[in-house]
């Protein structure tokens, strides 16, 4: 397939952080809100059993003509190495999509609270899926270490 692609999104993100920011998004409490004109309240029926979602979204607040297919420096930091676009997971990128792992709160009709989302509000999302231990990493995983450098303070608690 090489023609586009056409998603319709099946929630919001309402609430938690207005503007994204590289870290300090531990404890942000959101809600993603399932379009009521298309899904009812069956739509997540048994959600509740789960304690994460694993949330699908539209980066739409980034600038589209900021991508660089090539190597970067993470962060633009001189001590980290180049790495390719597939080489990070920032919002830089040719579909602008992002993929979260969060704890579901509660439910309340079709709004699910949710914290530790880092997707800002008006945020479309593009799919939910609760969140099976068994499709996690299997085997060994192994990462270069400017990433836990970078990220050690990305899910740190907000600051005010």
């Amino acid at each position: 397939m090489t023609g586009p692609i056409v998603m319709t999104p099946v929630a919001r993100v309402v609430g938690g952080r207005i503007e994204p920011t590289d870290d300090y998004w531990g404890g942000t409490r959101s809600i993603i809100r399932i379009e009521p004109d298309a899904y009812t309240e069956a739509s997540v029926a048994g959600l509740d059993e789960f304690s994460h979602l694993e949330v699908v979204f539209f980066f739409h607040l980034t600038d589209q003509a900021d991508l660089n297919p090539g190597a970067r420096r993470p962060r633009e930091n001189p001590e980290w190495p180049e790495v390719g676009i597939f080489g990070h997971r920032n919002m830089r990128r040719q579909n602008w999509i992002g993929v979260s792992r969060c704890r579901l709160l509660s439910i309340d009709g079709l709004d699910l609270h949710v914290e530790d989302l880092d997707a800002v509000d008006g945020t479309p999302v593009l799919d939910i899926k609760p969140w099976f231990a068994e499709m996690g990493p299997r085997g060994e995983i192994n990462q270069p270490a400017w990433v836990s450098e970078m990220l050690s303070a990305y899910f740190a608690p907000a600051r005010d």
